[in-house]
């Protein structure tokens, strides 16, 4: 039996904060334009893999994840 068969429905548990904060990530944007709570934030969402950091022309850019 595959693990697809086994999990029909997949959803990861975010807040209603990091939630506001992925909507407003529809395209790359420059980590460093963040405040320190939005950082704290995005590193939460990283370890849930909601959105990626990525290193861009030696910018730290965040990105959201395709679901």
């Amino acid at each position: 039996m595959k693990l697809n068969e086994l999990i029909s429905d997949f959803s990861i548990y975010v807040t209603n904060e990091e939630q506001e904060l992925a909507k407003t990530l529809d395209r790359p944007v420059p980590l460093s334009t963040f405040n320190e709570r939005e950082r704290i934030i995005i590193d939460s969402l990283v370890r849930k893999s909601v959105i990626s950091k990525v290193i861009q022309h030696g910018l730290t850019m965040v990105i959201k994840n395709d679901f």
